[in-house]
């Protein structure tokens, strides 16, 4: 029976643990100057001009040295896939990848170089919106619904930075979020009635997760 640490990794749901494997590594090749940040952002120039395509995955794996931050992301990240996408690997995987997708087609209006934020940005609005009652207590100074969560932190980064720059990833990841709420639980359950590729994973990727 797996103890300690490694029972701890096998309770982490399966997409949330490649990718917190992923920035784990990637943080740690930087610290022990394996590689540098340099090699590892997104910019249309680097990743296409100049032939470098590992960028389009390396910006979502790099959230610069571990911290508080990091861990309140993935905590998120994590509750998503247990509760809203649990045994629908392919499904949690689609909705990152389609995402990612549009993070990566908007990112030069803003001129973020790392899009890790942003990315684990998404499930937080999403579960916020998939619970709407959940009482969360803000450093137990004030208690607010979910659904504010997400403006509650873009406001707390705005204002511990003292400019909006610091918070244009969050607004993206709150952005992409919305169009992938509204895709899944407004347009394909309310107007079409029906699973479309955008709400549900091709059948292709399903049977390559294992979930059918």
């Amino acid at each position: 029976m797996p103890v300690g640490i490694e029972a701890w990794v096998t309770q982490i749901p399966p997409v949330t643990r490649a990718w917190l494997a992923l920035a784990v590594l990637t943080s740690l090749a930087v610290q022990c100057q394996v590689i540098t940040p340099l090699q590892l952002y997104f910019s249309y120039k680097a990743t296409f001009t100049n032939a470098q395509p590992w960028r389009v995955l390396t910006t979502f794996w790099y959230f610069g040295p571990i911290s508080l931050d990091f861990v309140f992301h993935m905590f998120f990240f994590r509750m998503l896939e247990e509760s809203s996408f649990a045994n629908r690997k392919a499904d949690y995987f689609w909705l990152l990848l389609l995402s990612a997708i549009m993070l990566l087609a908007i990112s030069p209006l803003v001129n973020l170089p790392f899009l890790s934020s942003p990315l684990a940005f998404v499930p937080i609005y999403l579960w916020s919106r998939r619970h709407p009652s959940t009482p969360i207590s803000l450093f137990g100074l004030i208690t607010i619904t979910a659904p504010y969560l997400p403006f509650a932190l873009v406001c707390l980064a705005w204002m511990l930075n003292g400019t909006w720059r610091a918070a244009a990833g969050d607004l993206m990841g709150c952005a992409v979020g919305h169009i992938g709420w509204f895709v899944r639980d407004v347009w394909t359950r309310e107007m079409v009635g029906r699973p479309t590729f955008l709400s549900d994973a091709p059948l292709a990727l399903k049977r390559l997760l294992g979930d059918i």
